[in-house]
C-alpha cells in the first residue's frame, strides 16, 4: 500500500459537485493498493498512521498523534499513486491492484482504522473533488513495502 498522509486543518470530498464528507483537524489520506498487498499491509499502515506523532504539542514539537489531538481522518482511494511514468508521457497504472481486490482491501483498511479514530471516506472509484487546508504543510508518504 502507498498512502499519502497530509496533516490538515480541514478537508472535504465532493462528488458531482455535492459535498459528500468533510473533517476538521486531522489527516487526509490518499490510499493506493497494489496487487501484492495483504492484511499485514493494512495492519501495518493503520498502526503507523494512528500512532505517527505529527501534530504539535504545547512546545510546538511534532509529538502528538491524530488520536492524541482527537482528530479525524478523511480517507480517499487513489489508484494513481501507482502510476508508472518511465515510458512515454501518459502514465500507466498497471502497478495498481484490480478494482475488486483494491476495493476490498481499502474497505478493510478503513474498517480497522475506524476502530481507533473517526473515519470518513469518499466513494471508491468515483470521480471526486478533494479540498483541503494543509497544516504546516506536513505531508508524508507511507509505503508498506518500504518500512
Amino acid at each position: 500500500m502507498k498512502i499519502v498522509i497530509q496533516r490538515v486543518k480541514q478537508a472535504s470530498v465532493s462528488i458531482d459537485s455535492k459535498l459528500y464528507n468533510q473533517i476538521q483537524q486531522g489527516l487526509l489520506l490518499l490510499v493506493g493498493v497494489a496487487p501484492d498487498d495483504a492484511q499485514e499491509d493494512v495492519a501495518y499502515a493503520v498502526r503507523k498512521i494512528t500512532n505517527m506523532r505529527i501534530f504539535s504539542d504545547d512546545e510546538d514539537k511534532m509529538n502528538l498523534s491524530v488520536k492524541d489531538v482527537n482528530g479525524e481522518i478523511l480517507s480517499i482511494s487513489q489508484f494513481t499513486l501507482y502510476a508508472d511514468t518511465k515510458k512515454g508521457n501518459r502514465p500507466a497504472f498497471t502497478g495498481a491492484a484490480k478494482p475488486d481486490f483494491a476495493s476490498q482491501l481499502y474497505d478493510d483498511f478503513n474498517e480497522l482504522l475506524s476502530q481507533e479514530i473517526p473515519v470518513k471516506t469518499g466513494v471508491f472509484a468515483a470521480d471526486m473533488q478533494v479540498a483541503l487546508v494543509n497544516d504546516g504543510p506536513v505531508t508524508i508518504v507511507l509505503d508498506t513495502k518500504k518500512p
